[in-house]
């Protein structure tokens, strides 16, 4: 009984300190531009090649193949893309 007390007791103090050096960060306001001012791309494709999920301006997973822009929405879609380009290219 004495070393469940003693455990429990040794747990507690751990999580306790472990919670106390979790640093505060301010983050500092980013320099680069908001979504609105992000320059809007047109992709050929109206949905991912991959999986077939909607594409939005905004995607940063992109890849260009034969002059044409495509958008994905995971870098997962993009790198299978990348594999066999010509299986996923719109003609």
């Amino acid at each position: 009984m004495k070393s469940k007390i003693i455990l429990t007791a040794l747990l507690s103090v751990s999580l306790f300190a472990c919670a106390q050096e979790t640093p505060k960060v301010k983050h500092k306001k980013s320099a680069t531009p908001s979504k609105s001012m992000a320059k809007k791309v047109k992709f050929v494709n109206a949905e991912d090649p991959i999986c077939h999920m909607k594409t939005e301006d905004d995607m940063k997973d992109t890849a260009v193949y034969k002059n044409k822009t495509y958008g994905f929405c995971s870098s997962y879609c993009k790198d299978e893309f990348k594999k066999n380009p010509e299986k996923y290219a719109q003609k």
